[in-house]
């Protein structure tokens, strides 16, 4: 034992040196205008999308009141100026002038808001858009109310304090949305159970969402909430944006596949995160098992794009959080997924069943001796083929692009807002059952109580 200690410590020092690089190189990478060729792509359409008739809220599936917040709170974040004529100021005009570009970098992989947003105005302004989203302006016609705040990218850039300041910018535009909607009406009305907040980074909306929680959150996970601010039951799960691009004509089938199994990243992570070392030292000296630490920064993108492309397994083990962008990094690359996440929630698990194109292993059991690599070498050619098809069938529904497609991420994070609908609607039904007295109340002049 006490030997197996000792040669443990070089290896412990090691990766806490090159952990802490990884950390100087992240937030780097977070104001970066690289962009993976994906991103490049999705952007094309950006200028070139042709107009198209606008959308007709009695046939869309989800009917969207958006709050005209400032221009602060959303694509001010991305130091966008409006053009002439452009609605007032606030947004832009997407068939005139084409559409702000998101930053490169780590900002992109929680970059949901944008593309969101984008859907919404393209729905009225009749840019190209699958319309199952509609805006509306009629507040009475709206099935929810969307909060057009781009959370994660403003605890990217500003959630530094800057003296003399006490607080940081971040935490300033929290507040001044909660200011801004407690004096709504339309908060007013249901208490906000039927406004949609985004705060897909796992820092968003870190004050606010204690005094948002009666809203329908879109996270990426509920790893840093508490049950009774987020739960799958009130809120949308949806995909981070894949940092890798897509595996077009993919024909690199099971044998053309030479590594077993594949993962390249942070080894040494704090919370949840302790089962990855547990397994580096477990599968370290495997054969045709590919574990090492890895980062985004230098060619970490192609590195990884090369290595899944090339692998039949990925494996996607809970780290500081319980999800990560690398499942669906995983997915575009058709590298089968295995999880090893015991509290991560999957976005459309209710529509989609991930069995048939993962595998899911419970943490206690990943770490038994050699039960992960006896389970992946008993999953037959035949089996992991078709594992491998049904990805190539899924990985649309990860991806964020505009103009949207049909069952792309945003239309079926739009999907599973609705299928919210009938929830939200009874909550704010029983809300108002003793409304009339409530009303009585609050006309009371304190000389008649």
């Amino acid at each position: 034992m006490a030997a197996s200690a000792s040669c443990r410590s070089p290896l412990v020092w090691f990766f806490s040196l090159a952990a802490a690089l990884f950390f100087a190189s992240w937030y780097l990478l977070l104001d970066s205008a690289a962009a993976p060729a994906a991103l490049d792509a999705r952007r094309q359409g950006l200028r070139s999308a042709s107009p198209a008739t606008k959308c007709d809220p009695d046939k869309a599936l989800l009917r969207v009141y958006m709050y005209d917040l400032p221009l602060e709170f959303h694509f001010g974040l991305l130091d966008w100026k409006p053009g002439t004529g452009e609605d007032g100021g606030l947004w832009p005009d997407l068939l005139r002038h084409g559409v702000p570009e998101y930053p490169g970098g780590l900002n992109l992989q929680h970059s949901i808001e944008y593309w969101l947003t984008l859907d919404l105005l393209a729905s009225e302004q009749g840019a190209p858009t699958p319309c199952n989203a509609v805006r509306v302006r009629d507040l009475a016609r709206a099935d929810v109310v969307f909060v057009p705040f781009f959370a994660s990218l403003s605890v990217n850039r500003h959630s530094k304090v800057v003296p003399p300041a006490r607080t940081s910018e971040d935490q300033a535009l929290q507040r001044r949305l909660i200011e801004f909607l407690a004096a709504r009406p339309e908060w007013r009305r249901s208490g906000g159970r039927d406004h949609v907040v985004l705060a897909h980074h796992p820092n968003g909306m870190f004050d606010a969402r204690y005094k948002l929680w009666p809203c329908v959150f879109v996270l990426c996970d509920f790893g840093r909430y508490p049950h009774s601010v987020a739960n799958i039951d009130k809120d949308v799960i949806a995909p981070y944006l894949h940092m890798v691009d897509n595996f077009f004509n993919d024909s690199a089938g099971y044998n053309d596949r030479p590594t077993l199994l594949y993962f390249q990243g942070a080894i040494y992570r704090k919370d949840g995160g302790f089962i990855r070392q547990e397994l580096y030292y477990l599968l370290k000296d495997e054969k045709d098992v590919h574990f090492s630490f890895g980062s985004v920064a230098g060619n970490g993108i192609e590195q990884s794009t090369r290595g899944m492309r090339a692998s039949k397994f990925c494996l996607n083990i809970a780290g500081d959080t319980p999800s990560s962008n690398r499942l669906f990094d995983s997915i575009v690359s058709h590298c089968v997924p295995i999880i090893i996440s015991d509290e991560i929630e999957l976005p459309f698990e209710d529509v989609l069943d991930y069995s048939k194109f993962c595998i899911i292993v419970r943490g206690a059991d990943a770490v038994k001796k050699g039960f992960l690599i006896n389970l992946i070498k008993g999953i037959s050619q035949e089996e992991w083929t078709g594992m491998w098809n049904k990805l190539k069938e899924v990985e649309r529904h990860f991806e964020y692009q505009y103009p949207s497609q049909p069952d792309d991420a945003v239309q079926m994070i739009w999907k599973t807002i609705a299928r919210k609908v009938p929830s939200i609607r009874l909550k704010i039904n029983r809300l108002r059952r003793f409304s009339r007295f409530e009303a009585n109340k609050t006309n009371e002049s304190p000389a008649s109580s």
